[in-house]
């Protein structure tokens, strides 16, 4: 093969193969095994058309992308059909040994993308595990309803299940032998079991990934103008899981995505938890403390904590749609927050319901054909959050690029720079009129394809918007089920995983008991208990991308416990800032001013984990491989916990009290923990005491 037709880094070298059995071939330079990636099948005009490659050349030259990563690009026409082409594009860096990869189908002629059976017909391409011992599924958009919140779950795949041929959703499967596990994923979105891809298992042990539904729309164009993209894919191989897991976790980190400012551990404040409890509580409109004088007041104190974002919930604005700031609330359209935020060097962000647009709004008056329908009926008006009655718009049709556009002047006009992204489900438009099928589709097709497509929607929008403006930051709201989670978003956002939890209607409490829809909004260790369940996405997915609220309350205990968590990485506070006491907010800051001496190292380090949320102990180790970090101890009983620290530490170290601290012989530490009632120990390494 020629050097022309192979790209590499220091941990991959890949090779255009172009064959029936291999399109490419992957290989970690030095070692002997390869991987050879079998090429996508596509039904055009009722015909299966395998990318069995000739006269594959590359595009181009190798681009360096503003995240360090680099691009090559090849090109072949199929051996069936010399008309048709098919475009490889990879995305490779030298400090992980995961390439990112998707195909660009291209047509000389007129043709149609068809499903002759009803459903659609697209292999993206499939590798053999004959020779590996363990496969394990990792799907990591499962809602469990125990604690409300999409969690991680590694399912292993019995040799059962290649002998009956069974599938399963993903997104990312992971295989083992001796020596050595590799990786398969791919980019997208949606809730288990709602599958878009699945992976299929064969009796000979051959995995190949497959179209459900929604990839393509029966009909759609395919010509020189209107090639078809698919979603990116993902593939990675290491000496065992541990590095395994540890490599793809350092790419979704650095180099998956081109928005770096997504993955800083800044320290995030949200007003809604406040709004609600006036709400709920006090009897008052979630509104009523949307005012620039209770907001400057709440920005001194969150200054004084260490809060860095300072975000201003649903009510900060007019209408939606045109997004304009309200007259009523701000009179100077944010400019005396703003400058008191800057005082502070803190970052101005706000909410936003992506789909919404006020029935006065300009955006709705230029956009009207963009309205989600759903069989033949236009989205129903309906008031948000105390504001103007609005429509849903369709994100799969030009309205998506208008919204982004709205989106860059508030960053240029106000100096906004992080957006929380609400209320967006996945499924809720059919409309022939859009770009997800047109009138020669069936309702089902099109409901299918806009559901596919919104994944991708939210994507360009976010890279547009952060293309634009390099500070931007999107966190896509999933504190609900139905939303599209997956690696997809990812790959330009982050995800807002958890605010108060589960509702009483989940633990099936009679109605006559409720005082208020949530359960766990008190101080005290029961919140961090559900917070904390999803930490175990650290594996794969840094916490950091995972942003959940903590309780700043008082008292100290619940303080404690609820600092200890979030400085896990999830790195968010709501609350009322106003009724913490002095002694809180000095607390809040003296150990988040710790915390930020080592947060790129919690960032950076896989989190160790022993025990499970409300069980004793419970414990989170983070220290990097420079000995830098935190060992956070939760325990529900009174007594006496020893652990002793995997990695070794640096010898500077700081505690809250009711630890004794040694280091043995390999520089480990070794921490014996009193705990004389509930609560948390936290344990720094690598900071100077303030």
């Amino acid at each position: 093969m020629p050097e022309t037709l192979t790209c590499s880094s220091a941990r991959v070298q890949i090779t255009m193969v172009g064959s029936a059995a291999a399109l490419w071939r992957y290989r970690v330079p030095g070692e002997t095994a390869e991987h050879d990636i079998a090429p996508p099948s596509f039904e055009i005009d009722t015909v299966i058309h395998l990318a069995e490659l000739a006269n594959v050349t590359p595009l181009g030259t190798p681009a360096l992308l503003r995240n360090g990563v680099v691009e090559y690009r090849f090109s072949g026409e199929f051996v069936s059909d010399p008309t048709l082409r098919l475009e490889v594009i990879f995305r490779v860096a030298d400090d992980t040994p995961v390439v990112r990869f998707r195909y660009r189908l291209h047509s000389d002629r007129t043709r149609k993308l068809t499903k002759t059976h009803g459903h659609d017909h697209l292999i993206y391409g499939g590798i053999s595990l004959a020779n590996f011992s363990a496969v394990t599924e990792v799907r990591f958009s499962e809602f469990n309803e125990l604690v409300h919140s999409f969690t991680l779950q590694e399912v292993p795949v019995a040799d059962r299940q290649f002998e009956n041929a069974t599938r399963v959703m993903g997104p990312m499967l992971v295989a083992e032998r001796a020596n050595e596990a590799i990786l398969i994923a791919y980019e997208h979105g949606s809730q288990v079991p709602d599958a878009f891809l699945h992976y299929c298992f064969s009796p000979t042990r051959d995995v190949t990934l497959e179209a459900v539904k929604g990839n393509y729309w029966h009909g759609q164009l395919l010509d020189p103008s209107h090639p078809y993209t698919s979603i990116w894919l993902q593939y990675a191989a290491a000496a065992d899981e541990t590095a395994l897991a540890a490599g793809y976790r350092h790419f979704v980190l650095h180099r998956m995505s081109l928005n770096a400012e997504s993955r800083k551990p800044y320290i995030f404040y949200n007003t809604w938890a406040c709004q609600e409890r006036n709400q709920a509580w006090d009897g008052a409109d979630y509104l009523d403390s949307m005012t620039q004088e209770r907001i400057l007041q709440e920005i001194d104190v969150a200054h004084r904590m260490g809060i860095e974002v300072f975000v201003l919930d649903t009510g900060w604005y007019e209408k939606t749609g045109d997004w304009r700031v309200s007259r009523t609330r701000f009179s100077d359209d944010l400019r005396v927050v703003k400058a008191a935020l800057d005082r502070c060097g803190m970052k101005l962000g706000l909410w936003f319901g992506p789909l919404h647009a006020a029935l006065s709004s300009e955006m709705h008056a230029k956009h009207r054909e963009c309205i989600m329908s759903w069989q033949g009926e236009p989205s129903a008006a309906q008031p948000i959050w105390e504001t103007e009655a609005s429509q849903n718009f369709c994100l799969v049709s030009r309205y998506a690029d208008a919204f982004a556009d709205e989106l860059i002047r508030l960053v240029r006009d106000v100096g906004v720079t992080y957006f929380k992204w609400d209320a967006v489900g996945q499924y809720g438009c059919d409309d022939p009129g859009h770009a997800h099928g047109d009138s020669n589709t069936t309702a089902t097709d099109r409901a299918e394809s806009y559901a596919f497509q919104q994944s991708l929607a939210m994507v360009h929008i976010v890279d547009k918007l952060c293309e634009a403006c390099p500070e931007a930051i999107v966190d896509f709201d999933i504190t609900e089920g139905g939303r599209s989670v997956g690696l997809g978003f990812l790959a330009a956002g982050k995800y807002f995983l958890v605010n108060n939890g589960p509702y009483y209607a989940n633990f099936d409490i009679p109605e006559c008991v409720r005082n208020w829809t949530n359960i766990f909004v008190w101080p005290g260790p029961a919140r961090p208990w559900i917070c904390r369940t999803p930490l175990t996405y650290d594996k794969w997915i840094p916490s950091v991308l995972m942003l959940a609220h903590y309780l700043p309350d008082d008292p100290e205990s619940s303080q404690r416990i609820n600092i200890a968590s979030l400085i896990l990485g999830h790195n968010g506070i709501w609350g009322d800032l106003l009724s913490i006491s002095p002694e809180g907010i000095a607390r809040f800051g003296m150990l988040l001013g710790l915390y930020k001496q080592v947060r790129e190292d919690i960032t950076a380090a896989t989190a160790r984990i022993t025990g499970r949320p409300g069980g004793s102990p419970e414990i989170y180790e983070k220290i990097s491989d420079r000995g830098y970090g935190v060992v956070c101890i939760f325990a529900s009983a009174r007594g006496t916990y020893t652990y002793v620290t995997e990695q070794c530490t640096a010898s500077d170290w700081w505690a809250t009290e009711g630890v004794t601290l040694a280091f043995d012989a390999q520089g480990r530490a070794v921490l014996t923990c009193q705990f004389d009632e509930v609560g948390a120990i936290i344990v720094f390494f690598g900071v100077q005491a303030l």
